[in-house]
């Protein structure tokens, strides 16, 4: 198979990966770790090897091979790159995401390099490490591609300044793999030799964890936090057991050369290696090199939020129309231009903007300011507004429209056009601005408060339509003096809630820290808090057969109207999806009957499905089910159902409609009629990727 060039460049991910403090033991005792270095495998104050970080995502290190399609009999890890912005903490869950960024011809009988990119951060929004890597594939070379460029060894022609011997056990691949790497090369004998080896070899990536102890030993003992970056090339495969030795130069302050040989061979193994270290960089969101737009940037939230960005780094465009808070007048340029003079006074970056962001063409505007000045937009921030207040009775179209216009249109306007420039570059953080008075009404304000819950209907679909381009889309409440607010709140209470209480919450929103998106947040006088439409459990009123009366629902009115146990939804069709399976009770495809043995392997339930297929019922339908099933019996199994015929294969599909996941033993005891299919989706041991609602034809597809 030939490879796949067009992989370059897509993007793979977000890929997730929960760990605790026994995976980072695990991973400290797979490299060599033991009570020597206590600090790595006992949970009190645990610290992580860095180099645990490649290990916790191997999984996601396995699709840059897989995408591109590579002969898997012949690849090897050729070098490894990690750039460490943080430490990694001792428990909690990963997000990685990347793409391939090259792949290299070095000749039908050298191979293929293939070169992949990644970022991982930590679900507590920071940003641990950059991986670079590339794969070594002896097989797939000759396409026709350019070769490599070639790197230049950073050893020094000396002596070594520190050896560190090492005597990895003949069985440490069997454990550095429950870390991960599962690969046969390492385990199997037979793929061993197939592979043109004599038995299984170690990891690479397993040397490479006891050279980075070896390092942080010599040169930053019990501080591996202070470890910035750990490169290397893998130039020879070592056969478990066999003794290794670290050889280190120090170069200037804070960086030194590396490389491993086989001590019994005196082959390099490990070689151009490079390890940095020093002081633990300050931890601070930095926008620097990324462009901003901020409306109703001329004073108040929108000034503030201007300035924070551009002292971090950012490049910012203040718009702002210059008008008094009703949105009366022509405006002036003056109040933008002073916030403009100010961040570049203090050294940072921006332009002003007068555009209007009630019209069309003026929110076009603001984003392409933002493109000929500085050529890309990576944050936006909806912040313009006017108020126009007024009791219902007495409200007019116009004053109920002119509201409507700067906020909820003004956010359309200006957020389409950036979108367009997110999606294509496939990162955007987008804030809109809601109110308490949105999310809980204010007397005298129905046009405000409207135009601000318009705003999260907005956000809650932007969020499902951006996900895909890393674009994240979140909206903050904020309790803020500003020129909306000077006169409505008391003067003794104007110092309490200064803009700069919500600020801090908005930098989060905008960087690549975030990784939430959908959400809602309170924020005013330095208290946050989230805020959320939550849906009751309810209560089934009726049968299916028969619609129910008012009478009936006054009956269960306690029950409906609870919120006790209840849940937020993610998208229309989780909601949607629930309320068309209030009734069902049967368990789905593949169920064993009363008089049957239940099933006792995922396998034979899919075996089973064709079977179980309900061709009459299938007309018309064009639908993919995948099956991602976890635990020792699991596996992957998808369902194709096109023009009235049904066909099961192991493996996953290219294009699957419907994604539905589970662990082994749930899934079998949902098939087996012990777990309602509905219960299982409400306690999340079924989830449902792709179209959801799809997974409703189902049980209309197949029944036994």
């Amino acid at each position: 198979m030939a490879l796949n060039l067009d992989v370059v460049g897509r993007k793979i991910g977000p890929v997730t990966m929960q760990y605790t403090w026994k995976d980072v033991a695990l991973y400290a005792l797979g490299v060599g770790a033991g009570f020597e270095e206590l600090n790595y495998v006992y949970e009190k104050d645990l610290k992580v090897i860095p180099s645990f970080g490649i290990a916790a995502v191997f999984d996601f290190l396995m699709h840059f091979g897989l995408k591109a399609e590579v002969n898997i009999a012949g690849i090897l890890h050729g070098e490894q790159q990690l750039i460490f912005h943080n430490p990694i903490p001792a428990q909690g869950e990963l997000i990685t995401e990347g793409k391939i960024t090259d792949i290299y011809d070095m000749g039908k009988d050298k191979g293929a390099v293939i070169v992949g990119k990644s970022e991982t951060s930590h679900s507590n929004g920071k940003r641990l490490f950059t991986s670079i890597i590339k794969i070594f594939s002896r097989l797939d070379g000759g396409f026709g591609g350019q070769p490599a460029p070639k790197a230049q060894s950073p050893i020094p022609d000396r002596a070594p300044d520190y050896e560190v011997e090492d005597n990895p056990s003949p069985d440490q691949p069997l454990l550095y793999r429950l870390s991960g790497d599962m690969f046969q090369l390492h385990v199997d004998p037979e793929f061993a030799k197939m592979s043109g080896f004599e038995k299984p070899i170690m990891h690479g990536l397993c040397t490479y964890g006891f050279a980075c102890r070896a390092l942080i030993a010599k040169l930053i003992p019990g501080e591996p936090e202070r470890m910035h970056r750990f490169d290397c090339r893998f130039s020879k495969t070592i056969y478990p057991g066999e003794p290794i030795k670290t050889r280190i130069w120090k170069l200037e302050d804070g960086r030194a050369a590396w490389q491993v040989v086989n001590s019994k061979t005196g082959q390099v193994v490990i070689t151009n290696g490079i390890f940095e270290y020093g002081d633990i960089p300050k931890d601070e969101i930095r926008f620097d090199g990324q462009v901003a737009i901020v409306t109703g940037a001329g004073g108040g939230l929108g000034k503030v939020y201007a300035i924070d960005l551009a002292s971090r780094g950012a490049r910012v465009v203040v718009n702002d129309l210059g008008g008094p808070r009703d949105g009366s007048g022509k405006g002036s340029s003056t109040p933008a231009q002073k916030v403009v003079d100010e961040i570049k006074a203090a050294g940072g970056e921006a332009v002003a903007n007068h555009d209007n962001v009630a019209t069309a063409m003026g929110g076009q505007n603001i984003v392409k300011c933002a493109m000929d000045k500085y050529g890309t937009v990576d944050i936006l921030i909806n912040n313009a507004g006017i108020l126009r207040d007024k009791s219902f009775v007495k409200m007019e179209p116009d004053t109920w429209q002119a509201v409507i216009d700067v906020h909820l249109n003004g956010a359309y306007n200006v957020t389409k056009p950036a979108f367009e420039v997110m999606r294509e570059k496939g990162y955007g953080r987008i804030i809109m601005t809601t109110s308490a008075a949105g999310l809980y009404g204010n007397f005298g304000q129905t046009n405000y408060s409207a135009a601000k819950m318009g705003l999260v209907g907005f956000m809650s679909t932007l969020k499902l339509e951006g996900r895909k381009y890393n674009i994240f889309v979140n909206t903050v409440a904020p309790l803020a003096a500003s020129r909306l607010t000077e006169d409505v709140m008391p003067a003794d209470f104007l110092d309490r809630v200064k803009p700069e209480f919500v600020s801090p919450l908005v930098m989060f929103l905008c960087s690549g820290r975030c990784q939430v998106s959908g959400h809602i947040y309170n924020a005013g006088m330095g208290c946050f808090n989230r805020a959320a439409v939550v849906t009751g459990p309810g209560a089934v009123v009726g049968d299916p057969e028969s619609i129910p009366t008012a009478e009936q629902v006054v009956a269960n009115l306690d029950k409906i109207q609870a919120l006790k146990g209840g849940k937020e939804y993610f998208e229309l069709n989780e909601q949607v999806a629930e309320v068309i399976n209030a009734f069902s009770q049967t368990a789905g495809p593949g169920s064993a009957s009363e008089d049957s043995d239940k099933f006792t392997d995922p396998a034979a339930v899919f075996e089973a499905m064709p079977k179980a297929f309900n061709a009459d019922a299938a007309k018309g339908v064009e639908v993919v089910f995948e099956y991602n099933i976890s635990g020792d019996s699991g596996g992957n199994w998808h369902c194709v159902v096109s023009g009235g015929t049904c066909t099961v294969e192991p493996g996953t599909h290219e294009k699957p409609t419907c994604i539905l996941k589970m662990e082994d033993k749930d899934f079998l005891a949902m098939i087996n009629g012990e777990l309602p299919a509905m219960q299982a989706f409400t306690s999340g041991k079924l989830k449902i990727g792709g179209d959801v609602m799809k997974s409703q034809l189902i049980e209309k597809l197949f029944a036994l």
